[in-house]
């Protein structure tokens, strides 16, 4: 019976996708397993580096390297390739729509080169006028240019793994790419074990290229079976490269924007006392905060992301399509939100470990990820949102929004640290302020745009679950505590364990009877599925939500 189970489940996650429910449950898995090879890289560094300055200038190292991968590549292949890529499947045109892949990442190659060849020379000198830097020591700031060089390798090879994800994803296969991805931190993971005894901080630099490496490896096979061909041109003229890059634009200012607060946001923390240390503090808790905001808001919206677009002529199945969506991102964040901000000391201290992380470094990450906690609804109901948008094709109104917040994030953040004092905490709170208005104005102007919701029915349904939130999170609240110091000894792991674990299972069997009490649509639709558990693989293949109208099967 297990060995059937496995095999079943095996044949579903290798198998194209063809409807939202699968797809979701796919790009779950895969995000569940890249979470935990995440916390696992990032106890492994704080168990050998601890919160110190050294870890700061590591974690400080990626974000240059990073912000222009995000600019490049990011933008044309997450929102622009894979609609122009499908219109030649759809067609019949494989043949040009390789050609077209082809070019596409043979021109992202060659400027990602250019640029990567400009950062590696004068690392020091971006470092500085970012300010990245500024609250390092010369010999900080120094390891810091050594890093980035050494990043910027592994993103080269990167961006040939995302290339391939997206091409494969065209197809609707989920589950290699995201396996894939996955693999990243396991080679992180391999650089930090094996290398840290020789090269220290900069084996988990390393581990970044053999985690690319392994990127591309997985995904190799499976590109080579639909039949893709790579055949590199720089000509601009071929049938879709203008498309992509016309449409890539307004997201790639989006990014930018957001890159650049990001940018500015570290910068802070250079007018803080140890800034490398409190920057893995709010690194880490930022780690805990979007957990559940990649494995819940952005498969929910990946996976509703074509039947919105398909859609946006039908504007009654859109907002239907929608709103289901919405409060399903809904039901399932907020007690997972009200968990973290109960139980968010014990979750440090599991997730992170006692030895290096000490317990002042506990108690601050815990604070800032109970900070935290209050706008992880808004940012995992941004991604769904956001391609609210795209799905209509209004690319402009996210940026525009996303611009403005980002800049009122940069802002609150100056004032709360530099005025105010309040060390990593003002951050904290800058984040979820902004993020809580980025999420308002987007609803507000989406429903403007499609001719609005259906409002009484959708504030009814998150009346519910937030009365039944509250309601969970005021029934956990007492029994933690009572538990905490007359049962319990805590500082054994496996009380602690104990403790989290009972909690959780305690907290959410109340949410689940309330919002079932209070009739909330979402509660029937997950118990019902829960009851057809065993009839799982049915439920998915008989699923009419269908993810696609594609004519080709590879």
């Amino acid at each position: 019976m297990p060995k059937d189970f496995f095999r079943k489940s095996l044949s579903l996650l290798l198998q194209r996708q063809t409807n939202i429910l699968s797809a979701a449950i796919v790009i779950m898995a895969t995000v569940v397993f890249s979470q935990v090879l995440g916390l696992i890289r990032q106890r492994l560094l704080v168990s050998i580096f601890g919160a110190s300055d050294t870890l700061g200038v590591y974690l400080a190292s990626n974000k240059l390297p990073d912000l222009l991968f995000q600019l490049i590549i990011a933008g044309a292949l997450s929102s622009a390739f894979i609609p122009v890529f499908s219109d030649f499947l759809t067609k019949g045109k494989e043949k040009e729509g390789y050609k077209m892949a082809s070019t596409v990442l043979a021109l992202g190659c060659v400027l990602f080169f250019f640029f990567a060849v400009i950062l590696f020379l004068f690392a020091p000198f971006f470092l500085q006028i970012l300010n990245i830097g500024s609250g390092f020591t010369p010999h900080q700031t120094e390891l810091m240019a050594n890093l980035v060089r050494i990043v910027i390798i592994g993103q080269i090879l990167f961006i040939i793994g995302t290339f391939f994800s997206v091409l494969l994803q065209s197809y609707n296969h989920f589950f290699i790419p995201g396996f894939a991805a996955a693999l990243y931190n396991l080679g992180v993971i391999l650089g930090i074990v094996i290398l840290h005894p020789m090269l220290g901080i900069y084996s988990p630099a390393y581990g970044s290229i053999l985690g690319a490496l392994f990127f591309i490896l997985f995904q190799l096979p499976l590109v080579k079976k639909i039949g893709f061909i790579f055949s590199p041109s720089l000509n601009w003229n071929i049938d879709g490269v203008k498309t992509v890059m016309v449409l890539m634009w307004p997201r790639t200012l989006s990014l930018a924007v957001f890159q650049m607060g990001t940018v500015a946001t570290v910068a802070l923390f250079s007018f803080l006392s140890s800034s490398g240390r409190n920057y893995v503090i709010f690194d880490y808790a930022q780690t805990l905060a979007y957990a559940p905001i990649g494995l819940i808001g952005q498969t929910i919206a990946q996976a509703a992301f074509p039947v919105l677009s398909r859609e946006r002529e039908r504007l009654d199945d859109f907002k239907t399509t929608f709103l289901t969506s919405f409060t399903q991102v809904l039901y399932l964040i907020l007690p997972i939100s009200v968990l973290l901000l109960v139980l968010r000391i014990p979750i440090v201290r599991l997730v992170y470990g006692t030895g290096q992380f000490d317990w002042v470094a506990t108690v601050l990450t815990g604070r800032t990820l109970a900070l935290l906690t209050f706008s992880i609804f808004s940012q995992a109901l941004t991604y769904l949102v956001a391609r609210g948008f795209y799905a209509i094709h209004n690319t402009k109104t996210p940026l525009i929004i996303g611009a403005l917040t980002t800049v009122l994030m940069v802002g609150i953040a100056a004032v709360l640290v530099l005025v105010y004092k309040s060390g990593i905490q003002g951050i904290a709170i800058a984040y979820s302020v902004s993020s809580i208005i980025n999420i308002v104005l987007l609803f507000i102007f989406l429903d403007v745009k499609i001719g609005g919701f259906a409002r009484k029915s959708l504030f009814l349904s998150m009346g519910k679950i937030v009365i039944a939130t509250i309601c969970m999170g005021i029934a956990l609240y007492i029994p933690i505590k009572l538990l905490d110091q007359l049962v319990f000894d805590t500082t054994k792991t496996i009380n602690l364990l104990l403790l989290t674990g009972i909690s959780s299972i305690a907290g959410l069997t109340i949410y689940v009877f309330l919002t079932w009490l209070l009739n909330v649509r979402e509660a029937m639709t997950f118990i019902l599925l829960f009851k057809k558990v065993g009839n799982w693989k049915e439920i998915l293949e008989k699923s009419n939500e269908s993810i696609d109208n594609a004519r080709f099967n590879p």
